[in-house]
């Protein structure tokens, strides 16, 4: 660079001189010397700290940011702004401890089309989380505590594990673009069949999962290179519609002998007309994912700039499928950050039939616990803060496929830690419903909320706190 256009500070900065202020700013009263004006308002609000440090790694890399976990937009809506009006005197509530709350959930109940729907003891479930993202000892871990509490599990992609078919009494096979497994008796194998369209962390991009995670069985499951990244196809190669969608479901029912549930789970984007077009075309369980859906690797852009929230994705479908008369035939699953039994209460009052929960099962078998804590600074984070889900090198063994970190997962009590985790998550909503008067969870209903703030109201139809008249 020519000297006569060379930057007057260079990086790192140097101070300026008494002299260099005092000319520019005219020798102000009451500032220090050597201080220069700008520095007295604060931070930029639209540099912030974070926004610079994104363009100093966009510099280096020379491409986007990847990453686990799930979104870190902090302006998005959540569950928090609704709160529950249980009964006091215009309604009866029940006894907790003396009368009883249904938690049974019954999905894709079609006579005629589903012989055998999905009948769980509770209305929450383990989402779709492949073998590859999370270790053999993770799923089976998941498997066993979803079994001992009456619930199920999801393959997630890549095929179906036999650690998890073995440790699951009901399990969900995933079938994505990618085809990676496809087996027919594994089809029949399954409990219920899942078609993917999308996921809330990454609507409108397929799968990723890195090179350091494609291990010797990954690769071999998947019929992929060992050690080298993986990229999944969004688009299926047998439908690009609603009507050879149908075309599709329709052989998936003559495979499978009519006997299991066709589910197709999406991200939430335009969940009004996407939920109709999926209702149309046949299938019997519509998964919403919301935008803070997690996942194992996706570009962060993904993460924090697509998708809709949960709470304002689950009033929509559910109104979709009222509209085109479908409510009635078609069960809608809510998922997408959903933290606790609180949560999950909002879920069904919305409208969802049941809930699915990936992360936070994954908070359950550890995930972010403190322990291996040199293990968390290798990385550069902590426990409480981690979202390295990406590198394969998890500290507790539960998005990785080294073998050393993966024993770190004890199966049995990981498998303990999820029951007791779903059972809890179960007694909060039974506890909520019981306090409206509610003899079963999903008699839950919007009047048995409040929103706190006008954007929730605005994106869930929920009155406004205070506002009660006709």
């Amino acid at each position: 660079m020519a000297d006569d256009i060379k930057p007057r500070y260079e990086y790192p900065f140097e101070m300026p001189s008494e002299e260099d202020v005092a000319m520019r700013d005219g020798g102000i009263e009451g500032r220090p010397l050597g201080v220069p004006g700008s520095y007295d308002r604060g931070g930029s609000v639209r540099w912030t700290p974070e926004a610079i440090s994104e363009v100093h790694a966009l510099s280096q890399l020379g491409r986007y940011q990847i990453r686990g976990y799930n979104t870190f937009n902090k302006s998005m809506p959540t569950f928090d702004d609704l709160t529950f009006v249980p009964a006091t005197m215009t309604r009866l509530p029940l006894e907790g401890y003396r009368e009883s709350c249904e938690t049974k959930t019954v999905l894709g109940n079609r006579p005629g089309l589903v012989e055998k729907p999905l009948e769980l003891a509770i209305p929450i479930y383990i989402a779709s989380m492949s073998f590859g993202a999370l270790s053999a000892n993770a799923k089976a871990a998941l498997g066993y505590g979803a079994s001992k509490v009456g619930t199920m599990t999801c393959t997630g992609e890549g095929g179906m594990l036999e650690d998890e078919r073995e440790a699951s009494q009901k399990l969900v096979y995933q079938m994505t673009p990618s085809r990676y497994m496809l087996d027919l008796e594994h089809l029949r194998m399954a409990d219920a069949i899942e078609i993917v369209v999308g996921q809330g962390a990454k609507p409108g991009t397929g799968g990723l999962l890195l090179g350091m995670k494609v291990s010797e069985r990954v690769a071999k499951m998947r019929s992929l290179p060992l050690g080298v990244d993986q990229r999944s196809t969004v688009r299926h190669p047998d439908f690009l519609g609603a009507d050879d969608m149908q075309v599709k479901i329709e052989e998936l029912r003559e495979a499978t002998d009519y006997q299991v549930p066709i589910i197709l789970k999406m991200g939430a984007t335009r969940p009004r007309f996407d939920v109709a077009v999926a209702a149309k075309s046949g299938v019997d369980i519509i998964v919403v994912d919301g935008a803070e859906g997690g996942t194992g690797a996706s570009p962060e852009l993904l993460l924090d700039h697509t998708g809709i929230p949960t709470l304002s994705a689950v009033r929509a479908a559910r109104e979709a499928l009222e509209d085109c008369g479908k409510a009635d035939e078609v069960s809608l699953v809510a998922a997408g950050g959903i933290r606790s039994g609180v949560d999950a209460a909002k879920c069904l009052a919305l409208g969802a039939d049941a809930v699915m929960i990936g992360n936070a099962a994954m908070m359950a078998l550890g995930c972010n616990s403190p322990r291996y804590e040199d293990d968390y600074a290798k990385l550069g984070t902590s426990p409480g803060r981690c979202h390295h889900c990406h590198t394969g090198l998890c500290p507790v063994g539960i998005t990785t496929q080294d073998e050393e970190l993966s024993q770190r997962m004890d199966v049995a009590a990981g498998a303990e830690r999820v029951a007791r985790f779903l059972t809890a998550m179960t007694m909060e909503i039974s506890l909520i419903a019981k306090a409206c008067g509610k003899s079963s969870v999903h008699n839950l209903e919007m009047e048995d909320m409040r929103a706190l703030s006008l954007e929730a109201s605005a994106f869930t139809g929920v009155k406004l706190a205070g506002i009660d008249k006709p």
